[in-house]
Order: C-alpha cells, then structure tokens, then sequence
C-alpha cells in the first residue's frame, strides 16, 4: 500500500493513458471520488463510475481521448505531497497554464477547482494540476 493515494492514482491515470487503455480501475475514497468527479465536470475524463467487488470499493475511471487518439490529459501531477504540504490562500492560488489547465483543492468548503475557489473567496491545499 502507497503513503500516497492520490499521487497512486493519478499515476494510474497517467499509465493508463500512456497505454491509451479505455479506462481504469482505481481503489476508492470519498477524495478520489471527489477528484475524477471534477475531472469529468471539466472534461478530462469521459466518465466515473463507483464499484463495489464485495468488501473492495473501485473507482472506474473512463478515459477521454481527442479524435486524433491522444490523450486529453496532456500532464496531471501531484503538487502537495504528504511529505511537502501545500496551502494557498485566496490571493495565492495559482493559475495553470496562464488559465488553459486547473488546480483541484481542498478546502474548507470541499474539493473545488481553483477557479471555483477564488470565487468563492476560499484558499486551501492544493491536490494537483491538470493540463
């Protein structure tokens, strides 16, 4: 088992797109749901399901590709890291690619993208970026 879910999977994400596989199949938690669920509201992924395989609870990621057969996903990386916290507060929250990618946060208010996180006046950790 990682010390670091969320950097697990968005390396499996990162693989799987690597591998141009249809989708996959990641362990599930309440923050990872929260994840692929912005993931999906910003279209980077097609869509996310919730399965359960008895006790074990995954979530199945499905991967978006542009017509050309490339990834949508061009990076995702992990920014604050068990190790290496990351905060921001309102005023800090950076912009990814001068706006063209986005950070996923957790704040007080839940998971949130950046964006959505300036907006409601909030700061927070920043999980990662996605471009």
């Amino acid at each position: 088992m990682t010390s670091d879910p969320i950097a697990d999977m968005l390396t499996r994400i990162r693989n799987a797109m690597a591998a141009r596989h249809p989708k996959v199949d990641v362990p599930a938690s309440k923050l990872k749901t929260d994840i692929a669920r912005i993931l999906k509201e910003e279209g980077y992924i097609t869509n996310y399901k919730l399965a359960e395989e008895g006790v074990k609870r995954t979530i199945k990621i499905y991967l978006k590709y542009a017509p050309d057969s490339n990834p949508v996903i061009s990076r995702i990386e992990r920014v604050s890291r068990p190790g290496c916290r990351v905060y921001v507060g309102r005023k800090e929250i950076p912009r990814v690619l001068g706006g063209l990618g986005i950070n996923i946060l957790t704040t007080a208010r839940g998971v949130m993208t950046g964006r959505r996180a300036h907006q409601e006046g909030v700061g927070g950790e920043i999980l990662c970026r996605v471009w």
